[in-house]
């Protein structure tokens, strides 16, 4: 095994381009392979366990178990994360998108495994979250680890990462070009043939393990039976505005909710009001029990009045307000039981409940209209299709992925103008409400959101400390002039840091400040440096990241910064040894 390694490393680093590309797809191959073979186990092991514990059928006891379930999934993840594993950190998308803005695209070896199991414990005992966000994190951790082994660099990392991902993704919805649009819209930070064709090549073959393996009743085979009409336009055009407001809820809420849970300190005081309220809802509220496709599918059957026949309303007589009034109460309760689910320990993601919630809202939007009789009759199965992309499109902030996948889920092209113009219409009012997602906003705060913004991608990876410059003559505020003709003659620099007995700085001199005056021996004497100097435009901090770094740069106009920590002098950084700099990096993560 050391020598295949070996073997492998050398071909990989030390070959020709083209060498190297060949292992980068057969490595993509791999990678996409065993991402799906693990999203097949999960998604299989979550809707086995389902089935075992709770019974959709009719109400009944097990309905009142599902009151303890949450509690025992997410106290198994809890003990998981903190005594098994010892790693508190999230196993979701923004996970991935911080390895690759601070991290070189590195992720912790566990995560290939610690990610699945969080999500099957949660998910399946009723935690009200997706399965796709561990998964997608588990395929990244394995392209992530595979190019740490082989010690590739920063964008070839990247792309491992994004091989996993993708094949993961498209393994668990069994949607090959859905899973290389997500790569390419959310995850990486350059699109070129380099990056696309390993991509393509992972996801058909984790799109290959599912067709193969997967269980039929597992994924989605579907049909557009009705056609769109022009005449239904406007309905599409006002279904996506709210859906974009509607995204913007659930965006808005899920950050509300965590950042509740998040000033409770202590975790099992966040396991108690989490489960507790998590079980609560899904009591009254059954389809918000797990991931919620079981409910999806009974509504793209037109079989919607099952949904309620298996919650505490059984009893209620069947007429469309209650039935309007249920799905609108599980549409906005949703996101809170997955905001619930997360921040009380479990591990999931929102890819599901964005679905879940687009196709809840799709049906009733439509199942309104046809009831109100206005004179025109919508596909309500059409728009619970249409709810999906444009919910997910929103949500994520990532319009092609909500489109190209409720495309391949109904293997076929005739919703796409009401898809796209949906989609579109409702990611434009989501981003002009949050200009970021659920995913990027933390790290977009930070300044460490990277991904489709080269520049940003390189200044988060340039080091200050390697480009400060340090060859500078130091001169005391009490130096005549004669010691600064002195220090000028031996130096190769034109300006001096003015620095006292403790090496705090003063100020600079450059030389065209003495240049008059330095051979007129009347002034060597009696003129000293804290005379001559002068006080710099602006003074860099060690502890500064480099887009403060070059705004100072622009503000000031200067060629060269000192550089100090807590006052002290350290050095200098100039212009042009930080162009370099960022040209070696811009070189390093965008070869094509």
């Amino acid at each position: 095994m050391p020598n295949l390694k070996r073997t492998i490393r050398f071909y990989f680093l030390k070959s020709g381009r083209t060498s190297g590309r060949n292992i980068l797809l057969i490595l993509s191959l791999f990678i996409g392979l065993f991402s799906g073979a693990l999203a097949l186990l999960l998604k299989n092991g979550v809707f086995f366990l389902r089935h075992l514990l709770i019974d959709e059928t009719q109400f009944g006891i097990r309905n009142y178990l599902i009151l303890i379930y949450p509690i025992i999934g997410i106290t198994l993840t809890l003990i998981l994360k903190k005594y098994i594993i010892t790693d508190m950190q999230k196993h979701n998308i923004a996970s991935i998108l911080d390895a690759i803005a601070r991290k070189g695209s590195k992720m912790k070896t566990h995560k290939t495994f610690s990610s699945i199991i969080g999500g099957m414990l949660t998910a399946g005992f009723g935690g009200s979250v997706g399965l796709e966000s561990p998964i997608i994190s588990t395929g990244a951790a394995i392209g992530s680890n595979i190019g740490r082994i082989l010690k590739a660099d920063y964008m070839t990392v990247t792309i491992l990462l994004a091989c996993g991902s993708s094949g993961a993704m498209a393994a668990i919805f069994n949607t090959p070009i859905a899973g290389v649009v997500f790569a390419l819209e959310v995850l990486l930070i350059d699109l070129s043939r380099y990056s696309l064709i390993p991509l393509l090549v992972a996801s058909l073959s984790g799109t290959i393990v599912s067709r193969i393996f997967s269980n039929p009743e597992v994924l989605f085979d579907l049909d557009v039976i009705e056609k769109f009409h022009l005449s239904q336009i406007p309905y599409f055009i006002i279904f996506g505005v709210i859906a974009g407001f509607l995204s913007f809820y659930f965006t808005d809420v899920f950050i509300y909710i965590r950042n509740k849970f998040n000033k409770i300190k202590k975790y099992g005081n966040r396991l108690l009001i989490g489960s507790l309220l998590l079980g609560l809802l899904t009591f009254i509220f059954p389809p918000l029990f797990g991931e919620g496709f079981n409910t999806i599918r009974l509504i793209l059957s037109g079989d919607y009045y099952d949904i309620i026949d298996n919650s505490i309303f059984h009893t209620i007589d069947r007429n469309a307000i209650i039935l309007i009034l249920f799905f609108l109460f599980l549409v906005f309760l949703k996101v809170i039981a997955t905001s619930i689910t997360i921040s009380a320990g479990g591990v999931g993601g929102v890819f599901a409940p964005a679905l879940f919630m687009g196709a809840v809202f799709g049906f009733v939007f439509a199942h309104t209209i046809n009831v109100l009789d206005i004179g025109i009759v919508l596909s309500e199965r059409n728009f619970a299709l249409i709810g999906m992309a444009a919910l997910l499109g929103g949500i994520l902030q990532a319009p092609l992925t909500g489109i190209f996948m409720i495309i391949e889920i109904t293997v076929g092209y005739e919703l796409i103008v009401p898809l796209m113009m949906t989609t579109v219409v409702s990611f434009i009012i989501s981003k002009s409400l949050a200009p970021n997602s659920i995913f990027t906003k933390q790290l977009a705060q930070q300044g460490d959101l990277i991904t489709h913004h080269k520049d940003n991608a390189v200044l988060t990876f340039m080091e200050l400390q390697k480009i400060i410059e340090k060859d500078f003559a130091e001169i005391h505020p009490e130096d005549s002039l004669r010691e600064i003709v002195k220090a000028v003659s031996k130096s190769k620099r034109n300006i001096f840091p003015v620095i006292n007995d403790e090496k705090k700085l003063f100020g600079i001199l450059l030389l065209d400040d003495i240049r008059e005056i330095m051979f007129d021996n009347s002034y060597y004497d009696n003129t000293f440096a804290h005379d001559l100097m002068r006080i710099p435009s602006a003074v860099i901090e060690k502890t500064d990241k480099m887009k403060t770094v070059i705004n100072k740069f622009n503000k000031t106009g200067s060629w060269n910064l000192p550089v100090t920590e807590n006052g002290y002098y350290i050095g200098f950084v100039s212009k042009s040894r930080m162009f370099n700099e960022y040209r070696k990096l811009l070189v390093n993560i965008s070869h094509e």
